[in-house]
């Protein structure tokens, strides 16, 4: 009878345990980037982070679909001359290069889909945000916009 008691005290415990843990993954927030545009509207993107070498090289392959406000923030520990390309991604995107100071330095819009031509801009940089091809075009982004981030670790950031 003891060991049922226990038992149950035990399982009781784990569940208590993983309601705790559920709730706080449920409470972080969702990564997002904002960007304000010139005319001081702000633009909203829900997105997946590219914090590690194997993230950065998956990227958007082989996605089929991305809503207007989602995309894909690509971290890199340092500021530097980036390029990027579309090999196996079906949809057409808008990269968007960001520098160390949270500013758009440059916009490559509407990339072919599986082209394996290298995309950059001729200013360095340390972020770079992947949106539906566009997209920046249709909601007036432009270089020299700012940039800001939410429920964004940047510690950790892997070569």
């Amino acid at each position: 009878m003891r060991r049922l008691v226990s038992m149950a005290r035990t399982a009781k415990q784990m569940m208590c345990a993983a309601l705790v843990l559920v709730s706080f993954v449920a409470c972080r927030p969702q990564p997002r980037v904002i960007v304000s545009t010139r005319d001081g509207t702000e633009r909203i993107f829900r997105v997946e982070i590219a914090d590690t070498p194997a993230k950065r090289e998956l990227g958007l392959q082989f996605r089929q679909r991305l809503d207007d406000d989602q995309g894909m923030l690509f971290l890199f520990p340092d500021e530097r001359p980036l390029s990027f390309w579309m090999k196996d991604t079906p949809l057409s995107l808008d990269i968007v290069f960001i520098g160390s100071k949270r500013i758009i330095v440059g916009i490559v819009q509407q990339a072919v889909p599986f082209s394996t031509q290298p995309l950059s801009v001729p200013v360095p940089s340390q972020f770079v945000l992947e949106v539906k091809g566009g997209v920046t075009l249709e909601k007036g982004m432009a270089s020299g916009d700012s940039v800001r981030f939410e429920g964004i670790d940047l510690n950790g950031v892997r070569e």
